[in-house]
């Protein structure tokens, strides 16, 4: 017996409501370790309830690695994000001319500003590079982690009400 289609709009009985979301959201966990586990993917997946609660599964180790992995690729590619969040290294035609354009004015301005650098100058100004770069990361990764514990904490607080 195949089951109706139900309208997707906001359950007005909170009981009701309460108990979709909890059967939805196993569903949904169950779909991501089944995605981690059949497509070797590296799934990480987090659920704020209506309360504030947080739900959350990493298919590796710990969602905190799971999240340093997106923060560093959201640093190394930060404009290759779609709607429906798929990751795409594909840029539209238009914008690859503009970055083209770009590199190219940058290159330039480079040779011209860089002629003068000597290849110690040269080496010391990329370390200063890396360093800000690293810089940099860490504060974006502590900047979640922080985000994370406040959540995790907010979680605890009203467990206990």
């Amino acid at each position: 017996m195949a089951q109706k289609k139900i309208e997707i709009k906001r359950i007005a009985n909170s009981s009701a409501r309460q108990l979709t979301f909890s059967k939805r959201r196993r569903g949904l966990f169950k779909k991501a370790r089944e995605l981690s586990i059949l497509c070797e993917a590296d799934v990480a997946l987090l659920v704020f309830s209506s309360t504030g609660k947080l739900y959350e599964y990493s298919s590796s180790s710990s969602m905190k690695e799971m999240l340093n992995k997106y923060m560093d690729k959201c640093i190394l590619y930060p404009n290759t994000i779609q709607n429906d969040g798929q990751r795409t290294l594909e840029l539209k035609s238009e914008d690859l001319k503009g970055v083209k354009q770009q590199c190219q004015d940058s290159t330039q301005n480079a040779r011209e500003d860089l002629t003068a650098l000597s290849l110690k100058d040269s080496q010391q100004l990329e370390e200063q590079l890396e360093i800000r770069l690293d810089h940099i990361r860490s504060q974006k990764v502590e900047q979640l982690a922080k985000e994370i514990n406040e959540l995790q904490e907010k979680d605890l607080s009203l467990m206990r009400w």
